[in-house]
């Protein structure tokens, strides 16, 4: 039985759990003990369970009978799943994309922290910088459930990149493309930028499935 109850509001608990694991606090695979977890967070089981069924449906964590809650391992084929659905959404939102959308400072904020990642040679916040990059992108649609699904989905892609090692060569080439990309929704070529996207996507893809495979991953 739990000796005291939460007293973080349950979103707030979710997030910050959420945040745990993408920021890469639990490695992909590892097993989550309930009661550690909870003393780390200092809330009850109760209500961190209900923080790991959300993170389940976010696809961060799964849950396997008799063995508990681990962090989710991507898979190659979830690999190729994320980039199919980035290949959906990415172009087709650059292409209506309005020059002049508020969402563009946020993304040439992102493009900046890149650059001063790659600067200080920190290659996790380079990628941080990046997927930051693609998320206010995607809020050139002005869709909220759209936001949040890719959301999710940067979030699952981000366990993808914590299972490797060459944080560099994943993230730096992609910094300049994307000042690339936004200069040209700028200048209202977006036909040109949904182009570079989806080069930028096909070699992501690519150098993840390389990775991957001479890692050994299935």
């Amino acid at each position: 039985m739990d000796l005291y109850t939460s007293s973080i509001p349950a979103s707030d608990l979710i997030s910050e759990l959420r945040r745990a694991v993408i920021d890469g606090n639990y490695a992909p695979g590892e097993r989550l003990s309930e009661q550690k977890v909870a003393d780390e967070l200092g809330v009850s089981r109760n209500s961190l369970r209900e923080a790991f069924q959300a993170l389940v449906e976010q696809g961060l964590v799964e849950r396997i009978p008799n063995r508990g809650v681990s962090v989710v391992e991507p898979s190659m084929s979830d690999i190729i799943d994320i980039f199919r659905m980035r290949r959906v959404v990415e172009p087709a939102v650059i292409r209506e994309a309005n020059p002049v959308h508020p969402a563009l400072a946020m993304a040439q904020s992102a493009v900046d922290d890149g650059q001063e990642g790659i600067e200080q040679e920190d290659w996790r916040a380079v990628g941080t910088a990046n997927m930051n990059f693609h998320l206010a992108l995607v809020r050139l649609s002005d869709s909220p459930r759209l936001v949040h699904a890719f959301r999710n989905l940067m979030a699952v892609l981000r366990l993808v990149f914590l299972r490797m090692e060459q944080a560099e060569q994943l993230h730096r080439p992609f910094v300049e493309l994307n000042q690339e990309i936004l200069e040209c929704i700028r200048t209202k070529e977006q036909d040109t930028a949904a182009e570079l996207m989806q080069r930028y996507l096909d070699t992501s893809e690519e150098t993840l499935l390389t990775a991957y495979m001479r890692k050994g991953f299935d």
